[in-house]
């Protein structure tokens, strides 16, 4: 009919969503410890069953403090460390934020470097060792003469992991304070990567892997380090 107006046909609006985490999955927020302590020539670091165990050096105090400002902003519910004292130090300033008590996973300990644990990997690395090289080239460790498999490290990786989610309610957040190579193979694990592809985490960063109900794993981040600027500047 001639001046007949048609309805108005309703549109429904389809807004972009921030990310949200199922309620039931667990984040564990893995950060790396702050530096530690320099390897002395002629002096050798305090071992701690056969791997390096050095306290934090005073920029890794400094990045310890910082990275504890940046997860105080959070809430946790609980901590966790390795062995290896050099995560205690770094959690420290976290714990006395939070009043939580750090629980201690062997699992996630550091990789064995065999013959250049204790610190020799990093005199090696400044010599210019002809296997460090050939590390980073094949992207194993167990290059190294007496390093740990890189099959025994991804399963006593990933049993640590699953420690956590085991002492973890369901919809947690929880801080993991372990190490540069844990940190690259846990992610590796959870994208199905190249082994190294997450082998350079800096210290005191921040990374977040997401345990699903179903039990996959999910990289949300990889080395979050804004927090970390301030040291940078007061160090500089």
């Amino acid at each position: 009919m001639r001046g007949t107006t048609l309805p108005a046909v309703s549109e429904r609006s389809y807004p972009q969503r921030d990310y949200s985490r199922p309620p039931e999955a667990i984040e564990i927020v893995l950060a790396r410890h702050g530096a530690s302590e320099a390897v002395v020539d002629g002096e050798t670091l305090e071992l701690l069953e056969g791997q390096a165990d050095p306290a934090l050096a005073p920029e890794g105090r400094m990045q310890a403090h910082a990275l504890a400002m940046r997860l105080a902003e959070e809430r946790f519910d609980a901590i966790f460390i390795t062995p290896l004292r050099r995560t205690a130090e770094t959690a420290a300033p976290l714990a006395a934020m939070t009043g939580l008590e750090p629980q201690v996973v062997p699992e996630l300990r550091e990789v064995h470097l065999g013959e250049l644990d204790g610190g020799a990997f990093r005199i090696a690395l400044h010599n210019g060792d002809p296997r460090i090289p050939e590390v980073f080239a094949t992207e194993r460790w167990d290059v190294i003469d007496g390093a740990e498999r890189m099959e025994d490290f991804e399963r006593r990786t990933r049993s640590g992991i699953e420690r956590i989610v085991a002492a973890s309610r369901p919809g947690a957040t929880v801080v993991a304070v372990v190490h540069g190579g844990v940190i690259g193979e846990l992610c590796r694990q959870a994208c199905g990567s190249r082994a190294f592809s997450f082998v350079h985490a800096d210290n005191a960063s921040i990374s977040r892997l997401i345990v699903f109900p179903d039990g996959r794993w999910s990289v949300r981040s990889f080395n979050e380090g804004g927090h970390l600027l301030s040291v940078t500047k007061d160090l500089a």
